[in-house]
This record gives C-alpha cells, sequence and structure tokens, in this order.
C-alpha cells in the first residue's frame, strides 16, 4: 500500500509540475490521524511558492481526481501533512490475503536476483562457545532470514580460528596434563571441559611464563607447518571435539551453515594476496614484517605477515575474501563482528580495496556489541568463562519452575522449555539495534507478559487454542466476508503491515524493527481478546473475529521463524 500512496502521490505532483520532491510516508501512531500521513506538502512548499497548507490542498484536490477503492479519504492535518484513510474493503482484502498466503505471507520478491552469503557466529575451535557468540548467532540468522523473505538466495559461512596463537596455547596446556586426556569413548562433556581448562591454562601461562610462552610460539610453528606427528594428532582429536560440541549448540539454536571456513584453509591464500601486495608496492616492509600502512587512508598500520612470514588475522581475512567469492558468486557478502573489531576491518577493507576492489565493493561489516547479564555471576564449569550451554541450562531451569503447573508430560515439558529459553534470549539480543550492548535480565527475559520473546510465543499459542474452540463450534470459515456493520479495529490497521515491516527491517540491517511490530501486534491482539468474546455461536461477527484471529497466529508465526525464535504449540 505504502508504494501505491507514493504513485499516486508522484502523479499528482506531476500534474502540478513538482516531481522532484522528495517525501517520506509513515504510519501515524493515533489511528485517528489516519492510516499513512505524508510529508510531501511540508517539504515541497519553497519549491512551490506556496505555504504548506495551499500546497496540501492542491495535492489533494489531485489525488481525490482518481482515488482507488483501497483509500477511503485523505484529509490536510496540523501544518500540512496529507493523511490517508484506508477503506474497509482494503482491510478485508489485506485479511484474505494473510490467510490465502499463510506461511509464505510477509514475504516479498524485491531481492530475487540477489545472492547474499552472510558470514557469523564465528567460533574457534579449542576456545569455549561462550554468551558473547550468541550475539552474532542471532543476529546474523535473523538477517540472513530477513534477505531470505525479501527474496534473496542465502548461503551461511561460518569462519572459525581453527590455528594460531589460541591454538598452540589450548595445545600446549593438553600436553601438560596427557595423562588426563579424555579418551574416545567418554563424553563431550568431558572433552570439552578438558579443551577448556587446557587452554585457560596455557593462556595463563603463556602471560607469566617465559619459557612456557617460547614453547607456545615454537608449538604454533611447528602447527602451521604441520610438522610434528604428536602436535598434529593431539589438534585434530581437540579440532574435532569442539566441532561436535558447537553442532549441538546449532541445531538448539536452529542455525544451518553452507559452509564451514577456517583459517587454516585461509591462510595460504592471505599469504599469497599479501605477497602480490608487495610486489606491486601496496604493501611495505617494517622489521623483517609486510604492513599495510592505513596512515595513507587516515587510518593505522596493521602486520599481515610476521617477521616469520606467517600471515596474521589481517592476511587470512583477506584469503578468507577471495575464498568466500570463489566459493559462492555472490553480490553482496554481510560479516557481524563485535563492536571492537571495527577498526581493525577498516583496515583490512582498505587493502582489500587496492588489492580486490571488487570484492571489497560488495562487502559489508554490521558490528554488535557486548551480552552481559543483570544478576553479574552465573554457574560456570570453566570458572573463567561463562558458557552458551551454561546459560541455557540456567534459563531452562528458570522456565520450568515458572511452568510447574502446566498438565505437561515431562518430555513435551522440556521441548517447551528449550523453545522459551531460545526465545528469551535471542529476543533479548534482537529487541534492540544491532551494536548495542544488551543486558540480559533472567526474570524479565522469560516473563510470558510485556517486552519478552516468551511474550511472544505465549500469545501465539492463546491464538491457536482460540481457532481450536472456534473449529469445535463449526466457526472456522476464512473465506468470511466482512459484516456490513462491521468498524474495523486497531488489530487490522496493525495486522497489514507486515511485509511493508519485512522490506524495512533489512533494508535498515535491523530486526528490532520486526521484534517491535510483532509486540504491537500481540499487544493489540491481548486487548481484542480481552474486550470481547471471540468465540461466540450466537454472535454474527465471531466467525469474522475468528479469521483476524487466524490471521494474527499466521502473522507472530512467520514473524518469529524469520527471528529465529521457536513458536511452541503449547505453553
Amino acid at each position: 500500500m505504502k508504494e501505491e500512496i507514493k504513485k499516486l502521490i508522484k502523479n499528482a505532483l506531476k500534474n502540478l509540475n513538482l516531481s522532484q520532491i522528495e517525501f517520506t510516508i509513515e504510519h501515524p501512531t493515533d489511528f485517528s490521524h489516519g492510516d499513512y500521513a505524508v510529508n510531501v506538502a511540508i517539504v515541497g512548499a519553497k519549491e512551490a511558492g506556496k505555504n504548506p497548507q495551499e500546497l496540501a490542498s492542491d495535492i489533494k484536490a489531485e489525488l481525490e481526481n482518481n482515488l482507488p477503492e483501497t483509500i477511503e479519504k485523505v484529509e490536510i492535518a496540523g501544518p500540512g501533512f496529507l493523511n490517508f484513510f484506508l477503506s474497509k474493503k482494503f482491510f478485508e482484502n489485506a485479511l484474505k490475503r494473510v490467510v490465502n498466503e499463510e506461511n509464505e505471507y510477509g514475504k516479498n520478491t524485491r531481492l530475487k536476483d540477489q545472492k547474499i552469503i552472510f558470514e557469523y557466529t564465528d567460533l574457534n575451535p579449542f576456545k569455549s562457545f561462550h554468551i558473547g557468540h550468541l550475539m552474532p548467532n542471532a543476529i546474523g540468522e535473523a538477517l540472513a532470514r530477513l534477505a531470505e523473505a525479501n527474496g534473496a538466495e542465502v548461503k551461511r559461512a561460518n569462519y572459525q580460528g581453527d590455528i594460531g596463537l589460541h591454538v598452540a596455547k589450548a595445545i600446549w596446556g593438553m600436553k601438560q596434563n596427557l595423562s588426563a586426556l579424555p579418551k574416545d569413548d567418554d563424553s563431550l562433556t568431558e572433552k570439552v571441559d578438558f579443551l577448556g581448562s587446557s587452554y585457560s591454562f596455557g593462556a595463563s601461562q603463556y602471560e607469566k611464563d617465559e619459557e612456557a610462552k617460547n614453547e607456545i610460539v615454537e608449538i604454533n610453528k611447528k602447527l602451521f607447518a604441520k610438522s610434528d606427528n604428536e602436535l598434529n594428532e593431539l589438534y585434530k582429536k581437540g579440532k574435532e571435539w569442539s566441532l561436535q560440541s558447537f553442532e549441538i549448540l546449532y541445531r538448539v539454536l536452529g542455525t544451518t551453515f553452507d559452509y564451514y571456513l577456517f583459517e587454516s584453509e585461509t591462510a595460504d591464500i592471505g599469504k599469497k594476496i599479501v605477497e602480490e601486495g608487495l610486489e606491486k608496492g601496496i604493501f611495505e616492509k617494517s622489521e623483517e614484517a609486510i604492513v599495510y600502512k592505513g596512515e595513507k587512508k587516515g587510518l593505522h598500520t596493521r602486520v599481515f605477515l610476521t617477521s616469520e612470514g606467517l600471515p596474521t588475522y589481517e592476511a587470512k581475512d583477506l584469503g578468507l575474501a577471495r575464498m568466500k567469492d570463489d566459493k559462492f558468486d555472490y553480490d553482496k557478502s554481510v560479516i557481524i563482528t563485535a563492536n571492537e573489531q571495527k577498526e581493525y576491518f577498516k583496515v583490512v577493507f582498505a587493502a582489500m580495496e587496492e588489492m580486490m576492489p571488487e570484492i571489497r565493493e560488495k562487502t559489508e561489516h554490521i558490528t554488535f556489541g557486548l551480552l552481559q547479564l543483570s544478576s553479574g555471576k552465573m554457574s560456570s564449569r570453566l570458572g573463567n568463562v561463562i558458557t552458551a550451554s551454561s546459560l541455557i541450562a540456567d534459563v531452562v531451569k528458570k522456565v520450568k519452575e515458572k511452568m510447574s503447573g502446566r498438565d505437561f508430560d515431562e518430555d513435551f515439558k522440556d521441548l517447551v522449555a528449550l523453545a522459551v529459553t531460545v526465545g528469551a534470549i535471542k529476543y533479548s539480543i534482537l529487541k534492540q539495534t544491532p551494536g548495542k550492548n544488551i543486558v540480559f535480565d533472567f526474570e524479565k527475559s522469560i516473563s510470558f507478559e510485556g517486552d519478552s520473546g516468551p511474550y511472544l510465543q505465549y500469545t501465539h499459542t492463546r491464538a491457536l487454542s482460540v481457532l481450536e474452540k472456534a473449529k469445535g463450534l463449526s466457526l472456522v470459515d476464512l473465506n468470511v466476508k466482512q459484516p456490513s456493520d462491521w468498524q474495523v479495529t486497531n488489530l487490522e490497521k496493525i495486522l497489514y503491515q507486515m511485509p511493508e515491516v519485512i522490506k524495512d527491517s533489512f533494508e535498515d540491517r535491523g530486526p528490532q524493527k520486526l521484534v517491535k511490530y510483532l509486540i504491537e501486534v500481540s499487544a493489540e491482539f491481548n486487548s481484542f481478546y480481552g474486550n470481547q468474546k471471540i468465540v461466540d455461536e450466537n454472535d454474527e461477527h465471531s466467525a469474522y473475529r475468528v479469521v483476524i484471529t487466524h490471521a494474527v497466529a499466521t502473522i507472530i508465526k512467520n514473524g518469529l521463524y524469520i527471528l529465529g525464535i521457536p513458536v511452541p504449540s503449547k505453553m
């Protein structure tokens, strides 16, 4: 509808010889001011040589010569806004569209010719999947699904640091305690705990013991060269254990990656790119290392190859860009990392622009903030890191306490508790603009009322229970017509907006816009539910109210799916 109004206004402007005016179309916060408000007369008054009210009157007159049946009227408000009021027929057709399109409702084909690769989560084998990794995972998955909902062909990539100093620290730690090395038939939990404690020990000794530091540096060289069989065997075991444990959490979080890319694969590619750049004068030698002088672009200098000839993260990221381009001929590559890497990527992108301008042009960087706990502390088997699995376990425990009165068998209760937990965590992350820090509050996050993921999930199950009741009374007729005396509800004035919310959410790279919309739908539905009896076999309006309820269930289900939040059937 927004696009249709834009066309109507542009045609009116053309008739008034004012076709170049840029204007915005928004939804008024107060429904009494219409369904859309347009500022065209305010921003175009100077060019027209009239005051905003006069220009608004001229545009209104042009519009009224050819108003479609979807628009009931146009009014002038305030300093010169044009307020559009949609017709009852529009809202009836909008409901039909929701119930007819079902799982496809809200989607569009705007990006049908686009191929986009999203790189996110980016865990490092030999280190823990900690709560900070939940941020890029939730944001990346939501953006990937938003792109798909806009018609793009999407691939998901997970770039993992399986080589480098952190790996050497972990393997040095493993070597110090080989007698405790888990056996093949030990549990994955035991294996991951051993890795975690090995890394923690290696990292601490690297900082305070010069001999240990030198040994770790030597291990790093041997791992890169693959020259030591004992180290290679420990490396193989540790990497396998890490990846297995990560996969369990990916399944819990609802993420499936198309590509698992590793630093060990990109290192040689990146090294070659840097060496080529050195010959071209793009990179320079500095104290035997090869660096990129970022100062020439207002940035800072970074090392791309060490004095020992080893590629740094910077070089590997250049190799990664080339590798992704080879694997998937994409139109856009979206990289999602922590805020702290913003300046780092500015230098990498500057080097990329000189070495691979065509790849730099289609690469985008989105950052996220910290995930913090309002409670300050929580349990952690590793002592120094709060793992994602321990956070999930703690939230599941609290959710099950809230569900203690529910008449569910234990297996189903476990499934629901996990779905609610994932919803609580992801919602807490996605309700904020990417880039902002998140404070996770246990109690607020699992509330079934208000600003939370479980509130959205509960609203959906409430709508399903209404539909189940209506089905029992044979009141489900999705083709029922709007009653002649029907008064359009505030709920209907929100439901039709989902397609434009999905479009805007991806264009702005802002999943929080979809979150806000679903909260508005839920709040209006719960008010709708509380103020009348939806299912009433003696009320001629009941069947139409059931259609509205069906639309609500469809929209919340589709929206939660795009956000990567599970949709339980009962709670």
